[in-house]
């Protein structure tokens, strides 16, 4: 069954910097897109970055842009979210994702997420 597991959340002071790893199992990791959202208290879950299978095209929030950086290493089945400059508005729950798609269905998939914390 597919696998999500994050790590490398903390607290940190703000100004500082954070690599967070998302580890998959159960699907072919080297053919999908993967993503890492966030939620923060009382707030919906958001896109902070995206990157397709290979690598190559990557999508950013606006929030993320110029401080964030998403890569992947497809031979250790594991996805990086580079974290610099970070703020307290950062601080939030960070989940991994990748969505299946079926004939006429799609499911999306999480990892248990891992806390980053900036204190101002």
């Amino acid at each position: 069954q597919v696998q999500l597991v994050e790590s490398g959340g903390g607290l940190v002071q703000a100004g500082g910097s954070l690599r967070l790893s998302c580890t998959a199992s159960g699907f072919r990791f080297s053919a999908n897109t993967m993503g890492w959202y966030r939620q923060a208290p009382g707030k919906q879950r958001e896109l902070v970055a995206r990157i397709s299978s290979g690598g190559i095209t990557k999508w950013y929030a606006e929030s993320a842009k110029g401080r964030f950086t998403i890569s992947r290493d497809n031979a250790k089945n594991t996805m990086y979210l580079d974290m610099d400059r970070l703020k307290p508005d950062d601080t939030a729950v960070y989940y991994c994702n990748v969505v299946r798609f079926g004939l006429d269905s799609r499911i999306d998939y999480w990892g248990q997420g891992t806390q980053v914390t900036i204190s101002s």
